[in-house]
């Protein structure tokens, strides 16, 4: 199988993200969940999407990581790999998305790398290298208070520059806006002042248009899905993409069984869509605190699930308001409440899928990872949208048969998501 574009994503629901963007502007696309087994049968695509859980790890182990995706990569043909991270670029000073994108060019053997997480659709732009979410600039917006990666630092271009070891610059609106011609000059002029990464504004579609052009002409670029619609619309236009292969059509095929969601994200839209889905299906909430404290609260949740799945949907969640995330975090250490959180509602999904659910909605990038990572799912091909940046995604080589699944980041999605992803999940 030789692909046109690689993505090498650092979560779960990203990936998904960025694989449901790939695929409504023309590239057929996979995600597989790590490098796959050699021994896995991939679909015929044009862009497959490596999605690993390297966001929130040791920047060491980010970079190992994303460097074994690369080379996976670029030996199935990939001619661009596209690092791809949060819109919101949720991150710390000691990385990861300094160290991976520099790690990635140097392994493609160097050159400066544009980087933007714009994505207008869902309310992201960047202005003179400031990012603004929903209009407000990133440091006033509830990212500010992300359980993992609080961000108080708008200016991306100084956010960047903290994690990396060399030089940042910036491109602006007035020289995207010129078009692609500008903005490889203006990269020549960065690259000869020492500067090996760009931020890039972009607040139209039409700017995610221009730097996709210029991106696919260099080996590496670093942004959100809005990068990877200029990507794939530049694709397109080359004329370089066949037709068939595999389709979203492929992908919503019924596959029959329970239905069930799992909630673990604590972000404001969440716990607002979990409010919405309880007038229309039992709703366990469970207490955080309680879960880290006694174990057999994970039997407890599945039995109470067991009484009700036969009947319809059940909704289990974690999710809880930002500061009792706070007040967890102080008592048991900001890594060891994530983890216990996340490896709890990992048990409960697969003790669910255990007990018949073959339709899964998971909410929270950092639960969707260790679910599907329970489940031991190898790939997934991606279906039609459910809301912006989340798919129906269709198993594929995973033991427990065909499954739909919807893997939703915290903060994406309509108030309704919840009951509107059951309905696409026939």
């Amino acid at each position: 199988m030789a692909i046109l574009l690689g993505s090498i994503a650092d979560d779960y629901t990203g990936a998904s993200d960025l694989a449901n963007t790939l695929t409504k502007n023309g590239l057929r696309t996979v995600q597989t969940v790590g490098i796959p087994d050699p021994s896995l049968a991939l679909p015929d695509v044009d862009a497959v999407v490596v999605s690993l859980k390297i966001r929130s790890v040791p920047a060491s182990d980010a970079v190992t990581a994303a460097a074994s995706a690369e080379r996976w990569l670029r030996q199935r043909g990939a001619g661009h790999v596209l690092y791809k991270i949060c819109s919101t670029f949720d991150s710390t000073d000691a990385g990861n998305i300094g160290p991976v994108t520099e790690a990635l060019s140097d392994a493609a053997g160097g050159g400066v790398v544009l980087v933007t997480p714009a994505f207008p659709e869902t309310g992201r732009t960047v202005y003179l290298g400031h990012l603004f979410v929903g209009g407000q600039p990133l440091n006033e917006s509830p990212l500010k208070d992300h359980p993992l990666n609080p961000m108080h630092d708008a200016n991306l271009v100084r956010v960047l520059a903290r994690q990396s070891r060399n030089a940042v610059g910036l491109i602006d609106l007035t020289t995207i806006a010129a078009g692609a011609g500008a903005v490889k000059a203006s990269l020549d002029t960065l690259r000869t002042a020492g500067a090996t990464a760009v931020i890039a504004d972009a607040i139209f579609e039409h700017d995610l248009e221009t730097l996709g052009e210029v991106a696919l002409e260099t080996p590496v670029s670093t942004g959100a899905s809005g990068l990877g619609l200029g990507l794939a619309r530049a694709l397109v236009r080359s004329g370089r993409i066949s037709s068939g292969g595999a389709t979203t059509a492929d992908a919503i095929r019924p596959v029959g069984g329970l239905s069930a969601i799992v909630a673990g994200s604590c972000s404001k839209a969440t716990l607002h869509q979990l409010g919405i889905a309880e007038r229309s299906m039992p709703v366990l909430r469970l207490d955080p605190e309680r879960l880290l404290a006694r174990p057999d609260e994970i039997a407890a949740a599945i039995s109470w699930a067991g009484d009700r799945i036969s009947a319809g949907p059940v909704i289990i969640a974690a999710s809880a308001a930002p500061e009792t995330v706070s007040r967890l975090q102080s008592l048991y250490g900001r890594e060891a409440s994530g983890h216990a959180i996340e490896t709890a509602t990992s048990i409960i999904a697969a003790e669910l899928v255990e007990r018949g659910v073959r339709r899964l909605v998971v909410a929270g990038g950092e639960t969707s990872g260790a679910a599907v990572d329970r489940l031991a799912i190898p790939a997934f091909l991606i279906g039609p949208e459910i809301a912006p940046g989340v798919p129906v995604l269709r198993t594929v080589g995973n033991a427990q048969g065909d499954m739909l699944l919807a893997l939703k980041s915290g903060n994406f999605g309509g108030e309704d998501f919840f009951t509107a992803a059951l309905a696409m999940m026939h």
